[in-house]
């Protein structure tokens, strides 16, 4: 069965399945499906939880092995396998396909993927987990949809905010949900009746902090290393996690892209860039850097992913240094 996240939480008030598939490259939501599946699961008496990171090279025996362990002291276990290029290989396809037999009341499994396309979503793999559970594909939120998220996450929150507030937090964020959903939270401490107003807001998102992701991803795409260098610094300095950085860089980097086969495509940079003072910007970035090296940059943003979620040694900063400064046309500084 294959749902949207906001109907998971009915999904899990009838009950709990054997597997649940989490796909999509927005963050913030994949996290809050996950986090109501482990709650669900806890409710229901899952109290041993495995975490897999299947990585190159990863040993698909793990899985099957983690199937049929137990602890002396859980009778129910929930398996949390994470693939983050979203393709198992021909031994991964066979060991999901096998776990999808095993069937059982004390087993869950949580796999988490990237966005799928059509194919990943017509393997066997993935039908052969699917008949036994629920696909739950997150999609991103566009620009015209935005306000209206941001004012059901302020209902939410036990706010509300006039039209123009909406817009200016919908404005200033650009999409990223994670951001908005931390501009939500701090609005939290500082209204005094629940009512946002636009002066409310404005003064809110201009004490943001000084360096900003949006701030780094402008610089870079003008070509500012240094300015752009100075401001990743800064995010680190004042605790900003990596994986929000990454995702910025990444979501960038995938518009460009995007953006760059539209104008090829004979399309006008104006339709595709609504915001009028980014169009410069992409512009330059487009000017600079081709599909292929854009192409390579993905690449790179998924092995950072990969050595933040598998928790490597290595620092992450290390690769989120490489990637802006070949967002911004450099090798180094």
């Amino acid at each position: 069965m294959r749902i949207n996240p906001r109907q998971l939480s009915q999904s899990l008030n009838r009950g709990l399945a054997t597997v649940y598939i989490v796909s999509g490259d927005e963050p913030l939501l994949v996290q809050e499906c996950c986090d109501s599946i482990r709650a669900a699961a806890r409710k229901s008496g899952f109290s041993e939880r495995e975490l897999l990171h299947a990585e190159h090279n990863f040993d698909w025996g793990l899985l099957l092995a983690s199937a049929g362990s137990m602890s002396l002291f859980a009778e129910k276990k929930v398996i949390e396998l994470r693939l983050p290029g979203g393709k198992p290989g021909d031994k991964g396809s066979k060991a999901l396909q096998e776990f999808a037999g095993l069937g059982g009341d004390d087993l869950l499994l949580l796999l988490v993927l990237p966005k799928l396309d059509r194919s990943q979503l017509n393997s066997k793999w993935i039908k052969a987990l699917e008949e036994k559970g629920v696909l739950i594909q997150i999609w991103p939120v566009d620009a015209q949809e935005m306000p209206r998220w941001i004012h059901q996450r302020l209902r939410a929150a036990g706010l509300d905010a006039e039209p123009e507030a909406i817009q200016i937090l919908a404005e200033r964020v650009e999409g990223n949900l994670l951001a908005a959903s931390q501009e939500i939270e701090k609005l939290k401490l500082l209204s005094g009746d629940n009512l946002i107003s636009a002066a409310m807001m404005n003064d809110a998102v201009a004490s943001s902090a000084r360096y900003d992701v949006f701030g780094l991803i402008d610089r870079a795409l003008a070509g500012e290393a240094e300015s752009a260098v100075k401001t990743l610094h800064g995010l680190r300095a004042e605790g900003i996690e990596a994986p929000v950085v990454l995702w910025a860089l990444a979501r960038e980097i995938r518009s460009l892209l995007e953006i760059g086969e539209k104008l090829d495509q004979g399309q006008p940079l104006a339709r595709l860039v609504r915001i009028q003072k980014r169009q410069p910007l992409i512009q330059a970035a487009l000017s600079r850097l081709r599909p292929r090296s854009l192409e390579g940059l993905l690449l790179r943003a998924r092995a950072v992913d990969t050595a933040i979620k598998g928790g490597r040694d290595q620092d992450p900063w290390t690769g989120l240094l490489e990637l802006t400064l070949n967002l911004a046309g450099k090798r180094s500084i």
